[in-house]
């Protein structure tokens, strides 16, 4: 029997072929690197929400929980975000639990969009924002984050305005954002909300690291839906495991007014229509007890950042420091021409080959790869012991340049 002519990969998934979070992983274990590659935690979050969850399991909490979510976890959500931002929700008709943000990302897209819509994307992204645009038939329009002389990244206004159409259906905002670690400001907000008014366009704001700050004071986090005119044309999504580290669990959600969040309910009914029950009853109890969880991980990840950030300048490289997320961009040029490399992948994998540490090569969260080539891109969620054996790495790493 003869094989199939066309390939097994539909047209608008083959140009992206496998997540490079899958592939350093499996480098990762195939030359037993330390894998500050892939954002998880290597350990786990507080033990009382694993606890919660074995009590839902045991007390019989096992069947198919409802399509939008349990209606506890709703409420838990909408009264969060109501302290958050000031806005109050209809958990009935306004939150929609998703298997973790990367499902909510693709449901909301697919459920407001209609092939042929542009989506204004900020580069570099989330691999997985490009990916859905193209699953969804809409045309993405990228806008760079470039580092600027204050060593934070910053669009140019007039790319984000040119970026917007009457075309334009919604623009994707991930602040903190993952990779850079920046934390949209103020003016930059605004900015994109007179631009969805103006075009009459959606924001989608993923927010998963809303917690994870280290100035919050001068780089807060602001909710876009709160601006003037945007309540009821943003979309805003978030999840539980970034911010009590069970990253595993898969529990997302999106918060949006209630003809919005139909749509994204549309979609989510066909995805995966509901989230493991017994999990969605924990993340009620650890958001109930936020409070005791958030400040002891901030305090870890950020000292976690200043030995990255020393580690990195030792090594030869130029770090920016990230105001929220648990990801450290660098510029690595310096240290790759005396290795005599020639871009971020290169880097990458003889990193992970000679010096037993894997990283990410972020010129593939780009739509034009060279404006990434000169970065990498490192995780530093992890304990400190982790983190000190990283250190030591880095600076075999540096040796190996001579």
């Amino acid at each position: 029997m003869s094989a199939p002519k066309r390939s097994g990969i539909a047209e608008h998934l083959a140009p992206f072929g496998t997540t490079i979070f899958a592939t350093m992983s499996r480098l990762a274990v195939e030359h037993n690197a330390i894998n500050l590659a892939q954002g998880f935690p290597d350990f786990d979050g507080p033990a009382f929400i694993k606890f919660a969850a074995m009590e839902a399991m045991e007390t019989q909490h096992n069947q198919y929980a409802p399509m939008p979510g349990l209606p506890g976890l709703r409420g838990a959500i909408a009264r969060r975000f109501e302290r958050d931002s000031g806005l109050a929700v209809n958990p009935d008709t306004q939150v929609v639990v998703t298997s973790g943000c990367t499902e909510a990302i693709a449901a909301t897209i697919m459920g407001i969009c209609n092939p042929g819509d542009e989506v204004v994307l900020f580069e570099p992204f989330y691999d997985s924002y490009r990916a859905v645009v193209a699953m969804s038939g809409c045309v993405a329009k990228f806008v760079a984050l470039r580092p600027q002389s204050d060593g934070r990244f910053a669009f140019d206004e007039a790319e984000l305005r040119g970026a917007f159409s009457d075309r334009t259906r919604a623009v994707l905002v991930n602040t903190p954002h993952n990779p850079t670690g920046k934390v949209f400001t103020r003016e930059e907000l605004s900015l994109i909300a007179t631009l969805c008014q103006k075009h009459d366009a959606v924001a989608i704001t993923d927010e998963v690291y809303e917690r994870l700050l280290f100035s919050p004071g001068t780089h807060p986090h602001l909710h876009l839906a709160s601006f003037d005119g945007m309540r009821d044309r943003t979309i805003t999504l978030s999840s539980l495991g970034k911010t009590f580290s069970y990253t595993g669990w898969k529990i997302g959600w999106a918060i949006g007014s209630a003809e919005l969040i139909a749509g994204v309910r549309a979609a989510h009914q066909f995805l995966t229509f509901a989230v493991a029950t017994p999990l969605q009853h924990a993340a009620v109890r650890a958001l109930e007890r936020e409070q005791e969880c958030v400040a002891d991980l901030v305090s870890l990840f950020a000292e976690n950042r200043a030995v990255m950030m020393d580690a990195l300048r030792n090594a030869g490289m130029t770090p920016y420091a990230p105001d929220g997320t648990y990801f450290i961009m660098a510029d690595h040029i310096a240290l790759s021409r005396r290795l005599g490399l020639n871009d971020d992948r290169a880097f990458c994998q003889f990193a992970v080959e000679r010096a037993g540490i894997a990283l990410i090569p972020p010129s593939v969260f780009f739509s034009r790869p060279e404006l990434g080539a000169n970065l990498v891109r490192l995780a530093f969620c992890k304990r400190r012991e982790t983190i000190s054996a990283a250190v030591e790495r880095l600076a075999a790493l540096a040796r190996l340049a001579g």
